[in-house]
């Protein structure tokens, strides 16, 4: 049996008294789309910030390809093979929509030939287009950034990400404040992404992830509650109760 493409083991984060999660232990298998849900205050931010190394847990460790990244920087987790798009986009809103994936290309290839300027850098222009035309915003490389809306910069934010060929891609509630079409847009990207690498996304719209997710992690009170198919949790009669307010 292979060894899970990320492992928590006992994970527990505390902030002073506060014991936001509580011995959480979770295996994600390779190759699977999986959401991270709950109700308010059942720390999926925490989570998330744990297994993306924004936060360093109390106690317990985290593991990716079988090997203990709990304590790595996380410039370490790029090189590694796992990006991160978070809730608030991270993007250059005075630069155009490509001269932000370029910058993301680039540092595969300016590093090896220091005499070339950036932007006449082929391989990672062609990279940044052909990134673009991925999320679908080939049509606007020019556009300078702080014009897009909202749901087009969520796009682009993960384009960026794309740019280090992740086999782990870490999205923290991508349709926030996104409308109904941009959501629905949003969504259908993530489960094409999802075909070649795994991705693991934390939402709290739980009928969006229902319907596109091979399983689900239940959090609740910063302990782990559920986790299964989406079939396993929607008959699961505790997540009724404290999700759904069944019961």
């Amino acid at each position: 049996m292979s060894v899970p493409i990320l492992q928590v083991k006992k994970v527990s984060r505390n902030f002073g008294s506060f014991k936001a999660l509580t011995n959480v232990s979770v295996d994600f298998a390779a190759h699977q789309l999986v959401a991270i849900i709950g109700p308010n205050g059942a720390g999926k931010s925490t989570f998330f910030n744990t297994l993306s190394g924004a936060l360093v847990p109390s106690s317990g460790k985290v593991l990716f390809e079988g090997q203990d990244i709990t304590a790595l920087k996380q410039h370490e987790y790029a090189r590694r093979g796992i990006a991160k798009s978070f809730q608030i986009t991270n993007v250059f809103k005075q630069l155009s929509v490509h001269e932000n994936v370029r910058v993301a290309t680039q540092m595969g290839y300016a590093r090896f030939n220091i005499f070339t300027p950036r932007s006449k850098l082929r391989p990672a222009i062609d990279e940044a287009d052909a990134l673009l035309d991925r999320v679908g915003l080939l049509a606007l490389r020019n556009k300078t950034v702080g014009d897009l809306a909202h749901g087009q910069q969520r796009s682009l934010e993960i384009a960026m990400a794309l740019a280090a060929n992740p086999k782990l891609l870490l999205m923290d509630e991508p349709t926030a404040g996104m409308s109904p079409e941009e959501t629905t847009a949003m969504m259908a990207l993530i489960t094409t992404l999802a075909k070649e690498r795994t991705v693991i996304l934390v939402e709290h719209k739980m009928k969006l992830v229902m319907g596109i997710c091979d399983r689900l992690i239940v959090l609740h009170h910063g302990e782990l509650l559920a986790q299964g198919s989406p079939e396993d949790i929607r008959n699961n009669d505790e997540v009724r109760r404290v999700y759904l307010g069944q019961g």
